[in-house]
């Protein structure tokens, strides 16, 4: 009885959609079983710890995400428009530095990370920039709801906050720039960005990428390893006796040999010889230890959050806490899609982990976090436009409130 009360009291702390915070619970405990078998990979052929170890270092990272997801879904979401703002220059100086530090991993290019000592992890700006972007940009749209939007005033306003952090995000990590631009192209649609403007946009990117090609063609020591990474990824897309056509082929061997129900829990062998096996090809070890039926559970799971997301957004009452749920949920959807389709060889690799169920930190805090932004919205009933209009005008206020509080 009193276990049902203490139940009952944590139920009502809990804001916003109970369907999301449930599908995210059952993600969140379903991860453990995969990445313990999968950590047998980092253990035994990397030598990297133990696998308990890497079960407690999840499950730590995991009750962190969680934190960050509930205090997250507690601050009114008309305060995160203001916060965009001010964020802002932070998250482009930490890409500057993250981009000039040029760490190497393995050999090769990964300046994506910069090093947090205290935690024992790497955390990678670019994820929390793409968030913040895309709030900053659901600011922008919501505040010009009812005006005209003229593309000389917007290219110094929004396209040039916009490519000014994607330019810092390419060199190091294309495909997250590819799926953070195609995220801005949809908000910018939905939010009523005119449609003439949009095509001179794509126009004009597809332009710019084939400038910085060309120059990191031919200035290679510029930026090592990073044109060239994108070409071998997509050569090796096709030719399959290469270094990442080995990845490819060891994880087609994995969902091969799972069959309807897979070898059950555990009991993968291809994780002892498939790089990155708790991370970006975590979804071939599932369904080769769970089968087709993992497989297609997992996917449905991910289909159920996208509904509940589009739900949120359907509800808002907002323009702002549409498009904010739309910009801050839909990559999360969007990016296990990637995941499970370079698994499945669909697509070249792209480094891109599965939400909630992959190892890292990065990936479980910065996922934690937008969610707990779809939360504050879902869970907000009673802001008005005005209201809006006013924090967005003095994003300072937040720190004013926050501080009386």
């Amino acid at each position: 009885m009193q276990n049902k009360k203490n139940m009952n009291q944590l139920f009502r702390h809990l804001k916003g959609d109970r369907a999301i915070w449930a599908l995210v619970g059952i993600l969140a405990i379903f991860s453990f079983m995969p990445v313990y078998s999968a950590s047998t990979n980092l253990v035994y052929v990397v030598g990297n710890g133990s696998t308990l170890g890497h079960l407690v270092k999840h499950a730590v990272l995991l009750c962190m995400g969680f934190a960050i997801m509930f205090g997250i879904h507690k601050i009114p979401y008309r305060y995160f428009s203001g916060g965009s703002v001010l964020l802002f220059p932070v998250v482009i100086v930490l890409l500057m530095v993250t981009l000039a530090q040029g760490t190497i991993i393995g050999g090769a290019n990964a300046s994506r990370w910069i090093r947090l000592p205290v935690l024992g992890v790497g955390f990678q700006t670019s994820t929390l920039a793409s968030l913040v972007l895309m709030v900053y940009v659901a600011r922008y749209l919501a505040r010009r709801k009812d005006r005209h939007i003229e593309f000389k005033e917007s290219l110094l306003q929004f396209w040039l906050p916009i490519g000014g952090t994607l330019l810092l995000i390419l060199p190091a990590n294309f495909s997250t720039t590819a799926l953070l631009f195609l995220m801005v192209l949809l908000v910018a649609f939905i939010g009523g960005y005119p449609r003439k403007y949009l095509v001179f946009i794509v126009a004009g990117s597809i332009g710019i990428l084939a400038i910085f090609v060309l120059i990191v063609k031919a200035f290679p020591d510029a930026m090592p390893n990073r044109v060239a990474t994108w070409q071998s990824r997509i050569e090796n897309f096709s030719n399959k006796e290469n270094a990442e056509g080995y990845q490819v082929e060891k994880a087609k061997i994995a969902i091969a040999t799972g069959g309807l129900t897979g070898r059950g829990p555990g009991k993968s062998v291809q994780k002892n010889f498939l790089p990155q096996s708790s991370s970006d090809f975590i979804f071939a070890i599932i369904v080769e230890e769970y089968g087709i039926v993992g497989a297609l559970t997992v996917l449905s799971f991910y289909f159920l959050l996208l509904f509940r997301i589009l739900v949120a957004a359907q509800k808002a009452g907002t323009v702002f806490g549409t498009l904010l749920v739309v910009g801050a949920g839909l990559p999360i959807v969007f990016q296990a899609i990637i995941n499970m389709s370079v698994a499945t060889n669909m697509i070249p690799v792209t480094g891109q982990t599965l939400p909630l169920i992959s190892s890292g930190g990065t990936s479980i805090w910065m996922t934690c976090f937008a969610l707990g932004i779809v939360l504050s919205v879902s869970s907000s009933k009673d802001v008005t436009e005005e209201e809006l209009e006013k924090e967005s005008d003095d994003p300072l206020s937040i720190l004013h409130e926050t501080i009386h509080e």
